[in-house]
């Protein structure tokens, strides 16, 4: 082998490109392609071949779970895979370990023990690379990413940004929620360019997939309590403002 071909996907642009450069210069690293989220990544390789895969997990379009899944139904011989992430649960971990992951690395992590990791590629068993940094602060995006990958919600359905923005709003302006129709749908809308009925459609949608994927226990396990049963489907507003609660409070804690 001439050096290891690598594909780099994730939707930080000035995280992607340095990472790129690094690579790049390294002995035995032949190349590296970038991709900002998973249709870009499936798209590469069905042009390219790639001896390693490293992926964030929360990206839009696709996320990296559905990346992996996919890979594993268009792809062969599969590449070994470096799931690099700011999530640190274990069933995060556990998920991508399952779907294939060679190593699960925890944002941060320093560039050099990344470069182990890709020269320890050798068939070792998976491992968790690193401990989360304390003092880094969670996102909303990332936070609710993490929630939606959870309760089966997955990122390329036009719900899920929707639903994301929403959460956003209601958090920013908590009576938003009480003008659902006539000021939360038109300002996702608007945001969005598109209509407030293909709005509430998409949020209702995502939600149906959400609760067909049986995920309930899940929900009710995220949020600490018994919020939700297979019977009593919350409403758009009610899921919405359930979200916003959770995160304002984690937020303040």
């Amino acid at each position: 082998m001439q050096g290891y071909r690598i594909l780099l996907v994730d939707n930080h642009q000035p995280l992607r490109k340095s990472l790129s450069e690094f690579l790049t210069k390294q002995e035995g690293i032949a190349l590296v392609r970038e991709a900002a989220n998973g249709v870009e990544a499936l798209k590469l390789f069905r042009e390219e071949t790639f001896d390693i895969l490293i992926t964030d997990i929360i990206m839009p379009l696709m996320d990296g779970y559905t990346l992996m899944e996919e890979l594993r139904r268009q792809v062969s011989p599969m590449p070994r895979i470096i799931v690099t992430s700011a999530l640190s649960r274990d069933d995060f971990v556990t998920r991508a370990i399952e779907l294939g992951a060679a190593f699960y690395m925890v944002k941060p992590y320093d560039v050099q023990h990344l470069l182990s990791r890709i020269r320890d590629l050798s068939g070792q068993k998976p491992r968790i690379s690193q401990p989360a940094d304390p003092r880094r602060s969670i996102s909303i995006d990332e936070r609710l990413g993490s929630l939606f990958l959870t309760i089966g919600i997955p990122a390329h359905i036009k719900g899920y940004q929707f639903l994301r923005q929403a959460v956003k709003m209601v958090i920013q302006q908590p009576d938003i929620i009480n003008r659902i129709t006539k000021e939360l749908y038109p300002g996702i809308a608007k945001h969005f360019s598109t209509s407030a009925s293909k709005v509430e459609r998409a949020i209702r949608h995502a939600i149906e997939v959400a609760w067909n994927r049986g995920r309930i226990e899940t929900l009710n396990t995220a949020f600490g309590c018994k919020v939700c049963t297979p019977e009593d489907k919350p409403t758009n507003g009610e899921f919405i403002a359930m979200l916003a609660d959770k995160l304002s409070m984690e937020r303040s804690a």
